[in-house]
């Protein structure tokens, strides 16, 4: 059976759901929930979304957030294969950490956003992992009931289109207790949620799409730098000029793991287009990222380094 197409489009709301292979946890300690949120995070910072709700749970995750670009592919791509290098190398194994691709719905802002809010922030409940649901600390949920937001979410977005007060926000959700109101029932052959007219907008956009065979997304968006001008930085910072950088296949240095690093977290290539690059394995890509991540997270003097390279292509 061929994969459902994906519909992607700027100012698009999405449901996001992600699994563990064979249910299998994803999340084991604090540390792993917070290096998931950091990666969504940077995911936010390259691809320029807004993160609307959230919640993590053990074996699996829900997001809902708003595209202003047409790039949810490679917004998951990065969450995901970055989250599952760390997990792999945290843990010494290899594979897949996630079942198959993640799903996304298409959602009618208008009609589902509130209720999906509550859904999410409802799962902890409903798990029976906490009586209420600020009591979870994964979750969005706190960021709703405090005027600044959490730091997390995008409060003043989330205040325009939930024009709702702490007190009945928080109304609103416990009175998802007493019923069995399940948002996700209404879903459209499998990818939309929302109304009959825009159900039949988006069904007429995806026949465009296809009619059109506008399936090459390669042209995607992004709060991306252009490669050249963060290998032009790294030959400065370093003396070292791009041949000397792409011969170094074995064993790679200190610099061609900052470039692949830089490249990686901040231009429009990916792991493969990367690796192609400098003889290397897309994986190795992700490898070498992951291992500069950690380094830059126990040496200071790294960190200093790598920002002044950063500065010098983001201005």
């Amino acid at each position: 059976m061929s994969r459902p197409y994906r519909l992607q489009g700027e100012n698009c709301l999405y449901l996001i759901t992600s699994r563990g292979n064979g249910r299998q946890k994803i999340f084991v300690s604090d540390s792993d929930y917070r290096q998931f949120m950091f990666y969504l995070l940077r995911s936010k910072e390259k691809y320029n979304f807004y993160l609307y709700a959230f919640v993590f749970m053990g074996n699996h995750y829900h997001l809902l957030i708003e595209t202003t670009q047409p790039n949810l592919a490679r917004i998951m791509h990065y969450i995901n294969s970055s989250y599952t290098t760390y997990s792999n190398v945290k843990r010494n194994r290899y594979g897949h950490l996630f079942q198959g691709r993640y799903k996304s719905i298409l959602v009618d802002k208008n009609s589902y956003l509130l209720e999906l809010t509550r859904y999410i922030h409802l799962n902890p409940v409903r798990a029976r992992l906490v009586t209420k649901p600020e009591a979870y600390k994964w979750s969005s949920y706190r960021g709703y009931l405090t005027k600044a937001g959490d730091g997390y979410i995008d409060k003043e977005q989330v205040k325009k289109d939930i024009p709702l007060s702490a007190e009945h926000y928080r109304q609103f959700v416990v009175e998802g207790l007493n019923g069995n109101r399940d948002p996700l029932k209404d879903v459209y052959a499998g990818f939309i949620l929302g109304k009959t007219d825009f159900i039949k907008e988006k069904l007429e956009d995806l026949k465009q799409i296809v009619e059109g065979k506008e399936f090459s997304f390669k042209g995607e968006l992004t709060n991306s730098v252009k490669d050249s001008e963060i290998m032009d930085s790294i030959t400065r910072k370093y003396g070292i000029d791009r041949a000397d950088l792409r011969k170094l296949k074995h064993r790679p240095s200190k610099e061609k793991k900052v470039v692949l690093y830089l490249l990686k977290r901040y231009s429009n290539l990916s792991n493969a287009e990367i690796g192609e690059q400098f003889g290397v394995s897309y994986s190795s890509v992700s490898k070498a990222a992951g291992s500069v991540e950690r380094q830059m997270n126990e040496d200071k003097r790294l960190r200093k380094e790598i920002d002044a390279i950063i500065s010098h292509f983001k201005g």
